[in-house]
């Protein structure tokens, strides 16, 4: 199976899965956008002071002190940090700019310590429907960029649960870990081509900025 050239990240991709028609409204023909949240702001605070404070040293705001029993042993890692370091492949998976891309994105942390990458993402959620995919796309990303590392351990930091759930991917399995974001790519190359972009009807369905949808909680 070959995957879709049309370019990608693991928020749009996911976004795709979740509503093909809320993707085609939101993404392609731009004729609505998803507003901030309460909750998307206060974890864009959140992720500024966090990175701040491993990244640069910066002391934690008041509010935010509490998460530093978390955030220190990331402090004080050894090897080079990379905080919201960006990456990009091209269609060819080789390393591009950022603005030439087929698939890129953006980790929180990044610590390259010879043959071993570690990379960490903060969240301000809930920690129950944690999804690992998104380690394992900036896992692939990492490999391409910085040949050296051939291991890397990866974790999702639950700052507001104290959780750090973890996974690890090894470079001798990068067409294995690749192929696994395949048949999404796939089902969104058939929209492209086929114009079709069927609505997936969900709880969520309320706060979705698509109004004229049949599915709106308004309709």
């Amino acid at each position: 199976m070959q995957p879709s050239e049309v370019k990608w990240s693991f928020s749009s991709l996911k976004d795709y899965v979740n509503c093909p028609r809320q993707y085609l409204e939101v993404k392609v023909l731009k004729r609505y956008e998803k507003k901030p949240t309460a909750q998307t702001l206060y974890g864009s605070a959140v992720h500024s002071a966090i990175e701040d404070y491993v990244g640069k040293g910066t002391p934690l705001p008041e509010d935010y002190k509490r998460y530093a029993s978390q955030l220190d042993p990331l402090v004080e890692m050894s090897g080079i940090k990379f905080p919201e370091h960006r990456m990009a492949v091209d269609f060819e998976r080789k390393p591009c700019s950022w603005g030439k891309y087929w698939v890129r994105g953006i980790v929180d942390l990044l610590v390259v310590d010879g043959s071993t990458g570690f990379i960490v993402d903060y969240k301000t959620g809930n920690d129950k429907y944690a999804d690992l995919k998104q380690l394992q796309l900036m896992a692939l990303l990492t490999f391409a960029h910085f040949e050296q590392v051939d291991h890397i351990k990866a974790g999702l930091l639950f700052v507001a649960k104290k959780n750090f759930i973890t996974t690890e991917y090894s470079r001798g399995d990068l067409d294995k870990l690749w192929m696994e974001f395949y048949p999404s790519l796939e089902r969104l190359r058939l929209s492209h081509v086929n114009d079709e972009w069927l609505p997936n009807p969900t709880p969520l369905c309320g706060w979705c900025p698509v109004r004229e949808c049949e599915f709106h909680k308004e309709n």
